[in-house]
């Protein structure tokens, strides 16, 4: 696997676990449908959340969450949308980035967003 799959893997690990901790229930990781996916699906109280996570090695070039475009948001939307629909939910539904930087367990910084944009 390629370096930068791996990161993402390790950074969507350190996201659930954060998001864990904080009271989160995690439904789905790396949900996908086709060429969509959905990073993280969680519930926070009473509400959906779909969780848009970036890793980063360091923040030298731009910060994380700058790198969710318009584009992405559009498609997030589309996914959360067919993911609500499948499983008939009917939640209100937010979404959140996480950002994670660093290169180990011991060396990361994580920053999370809440309702951090609506894609429609």
């Amino acid at each position: 696997m390629a370096e930068h799959n791996e990161r993402g893997r390790w950074g969507e690990q350190k996201a659930a676990e954060y998001l864990e901790h904080k009271g989160y229930r995690i439904l789905w990781r790396d949900w996908r449908d086709g060429h969509r996916d959905i990073d993280i699906v969680a519930v926070d109280a009473d509400q959906l959340v779909i969780v848009e996570v970036k890793t980063r090695r360091n923040n030298d070039y731009m910060e994380p969450e700058q790198a969710v475009d318009l584009r992405k948001m559009r498609s997030l939307g589309i996914a959360a949308d067919k993911f609500v629909k499948t499983y008939g939910i009917e939640l209100p539904l937010r979404f959140d980035i996480v950002s994670v930087i660093g290169t180990g367990d011991n060396d990361c910084v994580i920053r999370h967003i809440e309702d951090a944009f609506m894609p429609w």
